[in-house]
């Protein structure tokens, strides 16, 4: 039994406390944490196709739905999912790296990787964690925030009404121009895929889907979800560099 455990076991006046923090609850809350992740992130591909409008609308279409959610239940609700995302984020980081410790912890002498029944995903999730991480960063400063990175300068940007407006479709064009930042934006792609499969799977087997009966439906789910978020979000760094966006 994990230490954290058996530390909970002596005391269990508070048993949804104890579960919370019991490797169980841990896991529950990893596995949901990273599926609404999943979900955000699914979600706001969608949201990034209205780019394609652009070849009839100039680009419209993004910007309308850019402004809309930055206005929605106004302007609290884009903070409500910002601050949701930042509390899984902190719970996730947290279950993950506990359930990392007490698996260290529990670990014989002679411990050979090899021996270990996991995806390739699976064991590299805590290093394309850190590539997302930094990702993240780059991608909120360069499209969200409207500071460009690799040119250190904001960029199509304007005042309405004595607030500061940024272009969601100028800055993803000009944005993807630049072959580094599209470079840099397909490795976080294919990182993402493996944390979108991860994801999916992991959730599936959270909630008692984990079934010879069921393992292969999952398996199509999880591989078809992952690959259709990296191959729409690969789509628009390509979509630019070729010309049809611009």
């Amino acid at each position: 039994m994990p230490v954290l455990d058996m530390t909970l076991a002596r005391d269990r006046k508070f048993p949804f406390l104890w579960f919370f923090f019991s490797s169980v609850g841990r896991k529950l809350i990893m596995a949901t944490t990273g599926f609404a992740f999943v979900l955000f992130v699914t979600g706001h591909m969608v949201g990034n196709l209205t780019a394609y409008f652009a070849i009839w609308d100039g680009g419209a279409a993004m910007n309308a739905y850019a402004a809309f959610l930055q206005g929605f239940g106004h302007g609290m609700a884009v903070w409500a999912v910002r601050f949701g995302l930042l509390g899984c984020l902190a719970l996730h980081v947290w279950a993950a790296l506990t359930l990392t410790l007490d698996n260290w912890a529990a670990r014989p002498k002679g411990y050979n990787k090899q021996k270990l029944q996991a995806t390739w995903a699976s064991r590299s999730m805590r290093y394309t964690a850190v590539i997302l991480g930094l990702f993240v960063v780059f991608h909120l400063l360069h499209l969200t925030v409207g500071w460009s990175v690799i040119d250190a300068e904001f960029i199509h940007k304007k005042t309405v009404d004595g607030v500061l407006v940024v272009s969601a479709y100028e800055n993803l064009v000009s944005g993807f121009q630049n072959p580094l930042y599209s470079l840099i934006y397909i490795i976080a792609m294919f990182c993402l895929g493996l944390h979108v499969w991860h994801g999916v799977w992991s959730f599936s087997q959270t909630i008692g889907l984990s079934h010879p009966r069921y393992d292969a439906y999952r398996r199509w789910a999880a591989t078809l979800w992952a690959m259709g978020v990296v191959a729409v979000n690969v789509s628009f760094p390509l979509a630019v560099l070729s010309g049809i966006l611009k």
